[in-house]
């Protein structure tokens, strides 16, 4: 459920073609709809890389914070100089 006016973010991979009504997504709720995509392939690259060692971790996860200060990751995220990678921790 998203609150009207709310941000709906979608960030993945889909198995299929995916449809939506943008009638609700416009005109009745407003929503700031944003997202991203991964290059199918990808996950098991970075999953290989990050158990083997290969990646910077410490200095490509530019903060960690809890979950329930996800807005403040958002706009952290929002800020790309400030910025590389935010993790949110349950």
């Amino acid at each position: 459920m998203i609150a009207k006016k709310g941000t709906f973010v979608e960030y993945s991979v889909f198995g299929e073609k995916v449809t939506c009504d943008w009638t609700t997504i416009s005109d009745a709720k407003e929503l700031d709809v944003k997202g991203g995509h991964l290059s199918p392939g990808t996950f098991q690259t970075a999953i290989r890389m990050l158990n083997e060692g290969l990646l910077p971790m410490d200095r490509i996860v530019t903060h960690k914070l809890d979950l329930a200060k996800f807005e403040e990751g958002l706009d952290l995220v929002n800020k790309s100089a400030e910025s590389c990678k935010v993790v949110l921790v349950p």
